[in-house]
């Protein structure tokens, strides 16, 4: 006979395997690629931190968010600099 009224606490094991299943695709977003984070790109682009998101903001940088953070591909970065008329 199972508890009617268990609450949140009931079905906790649920939550943690649903947990550490998501985790797992997150972390393979990382393999076989360099990504830098907005203080790497700012220093490989010769720029600011703050001219960094500027230009996500505008749409000039494709960023990704993970875990609150901006991560930059190495390889969009070049295409940047390729472009750049600077």
């Amino acid at each position: 006979m199972g508890i009617k009224n268990a609450g949140y606490k009931a079905n906790h094991n649920r939550y943690n395997s649903d947990a550490e299943e998501t985790s797992e695709p997150s972390a393979l977003l990382f393999d076989n690629l360099e990504w830098l984070t907005t203080a790497e790109a700012a220093y490989y682009l010769r720029k600011s931190k703050d001219a960094i998101r500027q230009m996500v903001c505008r749409g000039q940088l494709r960023a990704r968010k993970f875990h609150r953070r901006l991560y930059f591909r190495k390889v969009e970065l070049d295409q940047t600099l390729d472009i750049s008329y600077y």
